[in-house]
């Protein structure tokens, strides 16, 4: 490419990446805008009716009036997720799956983000326990997808001819970028969503994506941040409200002056939290495990109103116990005098006036408010706000509710399919038991010194980290929604020590569910036991292969008959090292060294076969029984007529006098075959497509040529080889692959360690590495699936049985 080019490439880049996160900031304001809207009209009805029922006695009629509302908002949500079920949940997991480099149909498409945007805020505002922050983070990925496209599937009709990005790593930069300005969006932390997108995401990162992705998490967080302050205050561009969740400015009162955020004694108390916050994290994704297994089993197999009716018994079940734990479980508390004095700041006075406005007197004298009703009857956000910021005092008994119907709840829901996020629950929860450590120890201790906001923190911090298992984007994160660097260690701290307290039990909520999925995730790294195996351990020997001119009638089949996504283009290799063994001494030892050095394909099958022989309990299948499915005897005639009838059947060969007796020898049957390179499945539908072959009485140079940029026209979806017209085509005519191929793709030798292959994986952003030996056969091919932990586990059992 000329400089020009580049530059112009360069900068296009730049201009989406700002457009990303801006769509995703207006997104972001969206959701918002409508849950604050629906929320205050329903407890702006519910509350008038529950205080005129309070005197009348009709606090039955207060109850349907709030399961009207719930029931509808969740039959709304539960009847988008049925529209596209994969805008179910909070996103996350996919999007983790996607920047590791494993494709999940329709988790970037533009009705996904339509559908999980309008479906969370109905979520939220239905009072389900759920939050409306992570589901932000998917719509941001789908915004990093779809954008730099300027098509979409849902909207054919609207095409663009734009060049640039038709690449998997373009778009998988893209959406890094979105997921992050989905972090920004949510807690107004662009350096926290960068980091959430190089810890969480991305499998392989480049220095310069990360100056783009936090160009892109700015912008997400000056478009919301623009907006909401316009719209709330009235004030266009004073820039008070950066993310959805704010939890406002820590500081001790000025009349208390034995009062300290936190102090080097705390610290002690931190940790021992953290412990605690680790233990009841693990628990919760023991029990949401447990309820995912049985919804797979017993929910998801039966029609899909199922699915709505379970949302619906949610729904109902979280509406009466909230509103019978309001009206009878809290306790009368007395409101704090203090009040903050004029010179505080802006924001803070603003905080103070919000945590006041949203208490809730339900059954109380005056000057006192109801605990119960205050966490209960408020949006999430401002019961957040209540545990961080409220000067008054909760009852221990009212937390200890609070936290156990949070807990459990919030547990059930995080799984029905409704679009939904985790931060704000845990959070929940995680404030409610900080702020009952922080009663206990002031009560019973008489620790007068402690700042409950900071113990509410600090155990919110502790039970997202025990649940998620995130350590240093949470640890910015949390920091930059505080304002307050001082937090810094205590919250790193007991995220470290919830994180290892956690991971002694199980995984994060995320990699609990990507396992559910059966989804081939790689881990960060391998254990250090997993280097007594190596590449020839692992791979896959039994390859489906093409040559380099193959007749159609052979790629069809090959297509038809497998589901690989790439094929390694070999010819075979017959070499007659018996006359040379018998003329020269020399050359015989060199061939009985490269003998006994060099692994062979039937040298491979041999061992397996030994080892299946050997260990019948062993978890390999005796492959050498099978027909390797290229040797198999052609069809009759008109071949592509009984192709198209049994479009399973083993595809015939090029080669019909070769295919294989019952006689031949395991050399014979796998015969060594030189590598050329690799060609994608995409690239190899495309040629039959457009009809790129040349007939036997030619030459391959009268071949029709296809361009780079006309290979990449059908990106992202290439044509499904069921779905071609190959009526047109002679299947007898012959396709030359070289000029498509990739001739020098990475490739490792068969006695690589697992740890290397691994590295190479992660690094490069790999999805099929073949094994070479030292005179150029491949051997095998290696794929995610044989690099996920279950199958290293498998195959190093294996390994120690056969020692």
């Amino acid at each position: 490419l000329s400089k020009q080019k580049v530059r112009r490439y360069e900068a296009v880049k730049w201009v989406l990446v700002f457009a990303i996160g801006v769509c995703t900031g207006l997104v972001g304001l969206f959701v918002d805008f409508f849950v604050q809207l629906f929320t205050q009209l329903k407890f702006q009805v519910v509350q008038s009716s529950v205080e005129e029922c309070t005197e009348k006695g009709c606090l039955a009629l207060s109850l349907l009036e709030l399961l009207g509302f719930n029931l509808t908002f969740a039959f709304l949500a539960s009847l988008l997720v049925l529209i596209q079920p994969v805008a179910a949940g909070s996103g996350i997991p996919e999007i983790k799956c996607y920047l590791n480099g494993v494709k999940i149909p329709g988790v970037v498409r533009l009705r996904t983000v339509v559908c999980k945007a309008t479906g969370v805020l109905f979520s939220v505002a239905g009072g389900l326990f759920v939050g409306k922050e992570g589901p932000m983070i998917h719509s941001g990925a789908v915004m990093g997808a779809g954008l730099p496209q300027f098509q979409s599937i849902s909207l054919r009709k609207i095409q663009f001819n734009f060049p640039y990005f038709r690449s998997d790593r373009d778009k998988r930069d893209f959406v890094s970028a979105g997921a992050a300005a989905g972090v920004a969006t949510a807690f107004g932390a662009p350096i926290g969503g960068t980091l959430f997108s190089l810890e969480e995401g991305s499998s392989f990162w480049n220095q310069e994506l990360t100056w783009k992705v936090l160009f892109c998490s700015m912008a997400a967080t000056f478009t919301l941040n623009f907006f909401r302050s316009g719209i709330h205050f009235g004030s266009w561009g004073s820039f008070q409200l950066p993310g959805l969740l704010n939890f406002g400015e820590f500081k001790c009162s000025e009349s208390d002056k034995k009062c300290h955020l936190w102090t080097a004694v705390d610290l002690g108390f931190f940790i021992l939290m953290g412990i605690v916050g680790g233990l009841l994290g693990a628990t919760f994704n023991c029990l949401n495990k447990r309820l995912a297994k049985y919804r797979m089993r017993n929910v998801h197999p039966k029609p899909k109103l199922i699915r709505v009716l379970e949302s619906l018994l949610v729904s109902l079940t979280t509406t009466v116990m909230v509103f019978v734990a309001s009206m009878v479980l809290g306790e009368c508390r007395q409101m704090s005098s203090v009040r903050h004095s004029g010179n505080d700041s802006l924001s803070l006075q603003n905080i103070s006036e919000d945590v006041n406005l949203s208490i809730k007197t339900f059954f109380c004298p005056n000057e006192t408010y109801n605990d119960m009703a205050t966490l209960f009857f408020n949006p999430q956000e401002s019961a957040i706000l209540q545990l961080f910021h409220q000067d008054g005092t909760f009852s221990p008994v009212t937390l200890s509710l609070f936290f156990l119907l949070y807990f459990l709840l919030s547990c059930w829901t995080y799984g029905i399919s409704v679009p939904s996020g985790l931060f704000v629950p845990s959070l929940l929860c995680g404030a409610a038991f900080g702020r009952l450590v922080a009663t206990l120890l002031k009560s019973y201790i008489g620790l007068d010194h402690i700042y409950s906001g900071t113990f509410a923190l600090i155990g919110a911090a502790a039970f997202l980290g025990g649940v998620v298992r995130m350590t240093i984007s949470l640890t910015v994160i949390l920091i930059e929604s505080t304002n307050e660097i001082t937090y810094g260690l205590p919250i790193m701290i007991t995220l470290m020590v919830a994180k290892w307290t956690g991971d002694f039990f199980n995984k994060g909520i995320y990699d609990i569910h990507v396992n559910l999925r059966g989804v081939p995730l790689l881990e960060r790294e391998t254990g250090v036991e997993m280097d007594k195996l190596q590449a020839s351990d692992i791979m896959e020997p039994n390859l489906t292969y093409v040559y380099p001119h193959t007749r159609i009638q052979s790629l069809v089949s090959i297509l038809r008959t497998t589901v690989h996504h790439a094929f390694p283009v070999v010819t075979e290799n017959r070499g007659n090292e018996r006359e040379f063994m018998k003329g020269n001494q020399l050359i015989s030892n060199n061939i009985k060294f490269k003998k006994s050095s060099i692994l062979t394909r039937a040298g491979e099958q041999r061992k397996r076969s030994q080892s299946m022989k050997s260990y019948p309990s062993s978890e390999l299948r005796n492959m050498c029984d099978e027909h390797i499915a290229t040797e198999e005897p052609p069809e009759k005639e008109d071949l592509l007529q009984q192709m198209l009838e049994r479009r399973y059947t083993p595809y015939p060969n090029l080669y019909p006098d070769q295919s294989p007796s019952e006689e031949w020898t395991m050399e014979e049957r796998f015969r060594p075959l030189t590598f050329h390179g690799l060609i994608l499945r995409s690239q190899l539908v495309t040629l039959l497509d457009r009809g790129v072959c040349y007939s036997e009485s030619q030459s391959s140079a009268s071949q029709p040529r296809l361009s780079h940029a006309e290979m990449l026209e059908d990106y992202p979806r290439y044509p499904d080889i069921h779905d071609l017209d190959l009526t047109l085509l002679n299947p007898r005519m012959i396709v030359d692959v070289t000029p498509y191929m990739n001739p020098s793709p990475f490739t490792v030798s068969p006695n690589t360690h697992v740890s290397q292959v691994f590295n190479l994986f992660r690094t490069m952003g790999l999805r099929h590495l073949p094994v070479v030996n030292a005179v150029g056969e491949v051997v095998g091919i290696i794929t995610r699936h044989n690099l996920t932990h279950e199958f290293l586990q498998a195959r190093l059992r294996q390994h120690y049985q056969t020692i």
